[in-house]
Protein backbone atom coordinates (compact mmCIF):
# COMPACT_ATOMS: atom_id res chain seq x y z
CA UNK A 1 0.00 0.00 0.00
CA UNK A 2 1.29 3.44 -0.91
CA UNK A 3 -0.21 6.86 -0.16
CA UNK A 4 1.11 10.16 -1.55
CA UNK A 5 0.51 13.46 0.29
CA UNK A 6 0.74 16.67 -1.77
CA UNK A 7 0.58 20.18 -0.30
CA UNK A 8 -1.97 22.29 -2.22
CA UNK A 9 -1.37 25.80 -0.83
CA UNK A 10 1.03 27.77 1.34
CA UNK A 11 -0.76 26.67 4.53
CA UNK A 12 -1.86 23.14 5.53
CA UNK A 13 -4.30 22.15 2.78
CA UNK A 14 -3.15 18.79 1.37
CA UNK A 15 -4.41 16.06 -0.87
CA UNK A 16 -3.78 12.37 -0.25
CA UNK A 17 -3.91 9.97 -3.17
CA UNK A 18 -3.65 6.20 -3.37
CA UNK A 19 -2.25 3.95 -6.09
CA UNK A 20 -5.66 3.80 -7.81
CA UNK A 21 -5.81 7.60 -8.09
CA UNK A 22 -8.49 8.14 -5.44
CA UNK A 23 -8.03 11.34 -3.46
CA UNK A 24 -9.14 13.04 -0.26
CA UNK A 25 -8.53 16.47 1.18
CA UNK A 26 -6.85 17.21 4.52
CA UNK A 27 -6.30 20.43 6.44
CA UNK A 28 -5.49 21.53 9.96
CA UNK A 29 -7.63 23.35 12.49
CA UNK A 30 -8.14 27.08 11.92
CA UNK A 31 -6.61 27.89 15.33
CA UNK A 32 -3.20 26.75 14.03
CA UNK A 33 -3.52 28.23 10.55
CA UNK A 34 -5.70 25.76 8.69
CA UNK A 35 -8.61 26.80 6.50
CA UNK A 36 -11.06 23.94 7.03
CA UNK A 37 -10.67 22.72 3.43
CA UNK A 38 -10.48 19.07 4.40
CA UNK A 39 -10.71 16.61 7.22
CA UNK A 40 -8.09 16.72 9.94
CA UNK A 41 -5.88 13.61 10.20
CA UNK A 42 -7.39 12.50 13.54
CA UNK A 43 -10.88 12.85 12.04
CA UNK A 44 -9.73 10.68 9.15
CA UNK A 45 -8.60 8.00 11.58
CA UNK A 46 -12.09 7.90 13.13
CA UNK A 47 -13.62 7.87 9.64
CA UNK A 48 -11.33 4.96 8.73
CA UNK A 49 -12.53 3.04 11.79
CA UNK A 50 -16.17 3.68 10.91
CA UNK A 51 -15.64 2.78 7.26
CA UNK A 52 -13.66 -0.36 8.02
CA UNK A 53 -16.28 -1.65 10.43
CA UNK A 54 -19.14 -0.62 8.12
CA UNK A 55 -17.67 -2.69 5.27
CA UNK A 56 -17.32 -5.71 7.56
CA UNK A 57 -20.87 -5.41 8.91
CA UNK A 58 -22.38 -4.91 5.44
CA UNK A 59 -20.48 -7.91 4.06
CA UNK A 60 -21.62 -10.14 6.91
CA UNK A 61 -25.26 -9.01 6.70
CA UNK A 62 -25.26 -9.39 2.91
CA UNK A 63 -24.05 -13.00 3.26
CA UNK A 64 -26.93 -13.57 5.71
CA UNK A 65 -29.37 -12.17 3.13
CA UNK A 66 -30.51 -9.32 5.38
CA UNK A 67 -32.50 -6.60 3.56
CA UNK A 68 -30.72 -3.30 4.32
CA UNK A 69 -32.59 -0.16 3.26
CA UNK A 70 -30.46 2.46 5.02
CA UNK A 71 -27.10 2.23 6.80
CA UNK A 72 -25.18 4.89 8.76
CA UNK A 73 -22.38 4.82 11.31
CA UNK A 74 -21.64 7.71 13.67
CA UNK A 75 -18.23 7.66 15.35
CA UNK A 76 -17.61 9.64 18.53
CA UNK A 77 -14.58 9.75 20.77
CA UNK A 78 -13.15 10.94 24.04
CA UNK A 79 -9.45 11.74 23.86
CA UNK A 80 -6.80 12.20 26.48
CA UNK A 81 -4.02 14.77 26.20
CA UNK A 82 -0.64 13.09 26.75
CA UNK A 83 2.37 15.43 26.68
CA UNK A 84 2.11 17.24 23.31
CA UNK A 85 -0.35 14.89 21.61
CA UNK A 86 -3.74 13.30 22.20
CA UNK A 87 -4.74 9.64 22.30
CA UNK A 88 -8.15 8.21 21.57
CA UNK A 89 -9.29 6.57 24.81
CA UNK A 90 -13.00 5.82 24.37
CA UNK A 91 -14.55 5.46 20.90
CA UNK A 92 -18.19 4.66 20.22
CA UNK A 93 -19.51 3.42 16.90
CA UNK A 94 -23.26 3.97 16.58
CA UNK A 95 -24.73 1.81 13.82
CA UNK A 96 -28.08 3.12 12.53
CA UNK A 97 -29.69 0.58 10.23
CA UNK A 98 -33.11 0.30 8.59
CA UNK A 99 -34.60 -2.69 6.82
CA UNK A 100 -35.88 -6.20 7.36
CA UNK A 101 -33.02 -7.19 9.60
CA UNK A 102 -32.63 -9.49 12.59
CA UNK A 103 -31.14 -7.54 15.54
CA UNK A 104 -29.12 -10.53 16.77
CA UNK A 105 -27.48 -10.85 13.34
CA UNK A 106 -26.55 -7.17 13.35
CA UNK A 107 -25.09 -7.39 16.84
CA UNK A 108 -23.06 -10.47 15.92
CA UNK A 109 -21.78 -8.78 12.76
CA UNK A 110 -20.74 -5.67 14.72
CA UNK A 111 -18.95 -7.73 17.37
CA UNK A 112 -17.13 -9.78 14.73
CA UNK A 113 -16.01 -6.62 12.99
CA UNK A 114 -14.72 -4.84 16.09
CA UNK A 115 -13.21 -7.88 17.80
CA UNK A 116 -11.87 -9.84 14.82
CA UNK A 117 -11.95 -8.40 11.29
CA UNK A 118 -11.49 -4.61 11.28
CA UNK A 119 -7.77 -3.81 10.97
CA UNK A 120 -8.31 -0.20 12.03
CA UNK A 121 -10.07 -1.35 15.20
CA UNK A 122 -7.19 -3.68 15.99
CA UNK A 123 -4.71 -0.84 15.37
CA UNK A 124 -6.51 1.46 17.84
CA UNK A 125 -7.21 -1.28 20.39
CA UNK A 126 -3.97 -0.88 22.42
CA UNK A 127 -4.89 2.66 23.51
CA UNK A 128 -8.66 2.97 23.01
CA UNK A 129 -11.71 1.13 24.24
CA UNK A 130 -14.04 0.65 21.27
CA UNK A 131 -17.75 0.49 22.11
CA UNK A 132 -20.81 0.19 19.92
CA UNK A 133 -24.51 1.02 19.89
CA UNK A 134 -27.10 -0.26 17.45
CA UNK A 135 -30.31 1.47 16.43
CA UNK A 136 -32.44 -0.74 14.23
CA UNK A 137 -35.35 0.81 12.34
Amino acid sequence: MKINIKRLNDKFHMEASNEEGNTLQMDSAPDIGGEGKGMRPRQMLLAALGGCSAIDVLLILRKQKQDILDFNVEVDDESEKVQDYSLFRDITLHFKIKGSIDYDKVERAVKLSIEKYCSVSKTLEPTAKINYKITLN
